[in-house]
């Protein structure tokens, strides 16, 4: 019988019950995540993410899951779909929360330099050689303040326009306003590993997602690291992955399928999941991709 951690107390209390409900059943068809990885062509790493609480399972996988442990796969897919929706939601309140985050801490920056002080009394005029620094003392104090501000405005104002199309703030401003354990956003996320970088997990949704033949392809989609990927799901050896971008420069990460029957590739710099697609293409011959309407 399986030995499961602690799921984290911040967990929605439906996506808890529904990775309960898989945990429980694993652990009644008498399977170790190894034994489950084999049984469902899903790796062991996956499963352990799915059984976590720290990722959604793909439908496929439940479905997969619910056959090697003879349990219902309708009964199974119907919480999927409910906890989904749950997963997705909470995505949405937590790109809200990182914008009023965003916000509250430029505030505060501009709070530290405190209220103007009070005129001081009219005192003699001192030399211009004594006037130069404090001028030089004012110019830099408004430079700083227009340099917080200028921040405030590039980190949140949305998804409006090409972040190519203009200068972005420093590196250490923008590590400051991510999440913690995300690690890029926007082009410097492009070629990076999702999960590696911390964009995955529930840091992403899938964005559209198709069959192709017997192999399950998907558009992942983080906003707060503005990037995208392709994943592939029970695939074969030699079935490769690909997320394009739309138009343009036509910019492209690839992947194959080695010993896992997944895989997933970098990341690719978006304005919007609609600006790029998932493709698969399998060893049969079929071809096929995801895309999310355009915008």
């Amino acid at each position: 019988m399986a030995r499961w951690r602690p799921l984290a107390d911040d967990l929605d209390p439906r996506v808890r019950e529904f990775t309960e409900a898989l945990r429980r059943q694993v652990d009644r068809g008498g399977l170790s995540v190894a034994a489950l990885a084999e049984a469902t062509g899903y790796s062991r790493s996956s499963w352990e993410r799915y059984l976590g609480g720290r990722l959604l399972p793909p439908r496929y996988a439940v479905v997969a899951l619910a056959e090697a442990t003879g349990a219902d796969p309708a009964h199974f897919t119907t919480m999927w779909e409910v906890t989904e929706r749950v997963w997705s939601r909470a995505e949405g309140r937590h790109d809200v929360t990182m914008e009023a985050v965003r916000i509250a801490e430029a505030r505060a920056a501009l709070g530290r330099f405190g209220p103007a002080p009070a005129a001081p009394s009219p005192a003699p005029a001192a030399p211009p050689v004594r006037r130069r620094p404090v001028l030089l003392f004012v110019a830099g104090v408004v430079a700083v303040v227009l340099a917080v501000v200028g921040v405030t405005a590039l980190t949140g104002g949305g998804d409006d326009g090409d972040d190519r199309a203009r200068p972005g703030p420093s590196r250490t401003a923008r590590a400051a306003a991510l999440p913690a354990g995300v690690k890029c956003t926007g082009q410097e996320c492009t070629g990076k590993d999702p999960e590696g970088m911390g964009c995955g997990g529930g840091n992403a949704r899938t964005a559209a997602a198709a069959w192709v033949g017997g192999a399950y392809v998907e558009m992942r989609y983080s906003r707060v690291c503005a990037a995208v990927w392709a994943r592939i799901s029970a695939g074969a050896p030699g079935d490769t992955v690909s997320v394009t971008e739309a138009g343009g420069a036509r910019r492209s990460q690839r992947s194959r399928i080695g010993r896992d029957p997944e895989a997933y590739t970098s990341m690719l710099a978006v304005r919007a999941p609609g600006a790029a697609r998932a493709c698969a293409t399998l060893t049969t011959g079929s071809h096929g991709c995801a895309a999310p309407p355009p915008g």
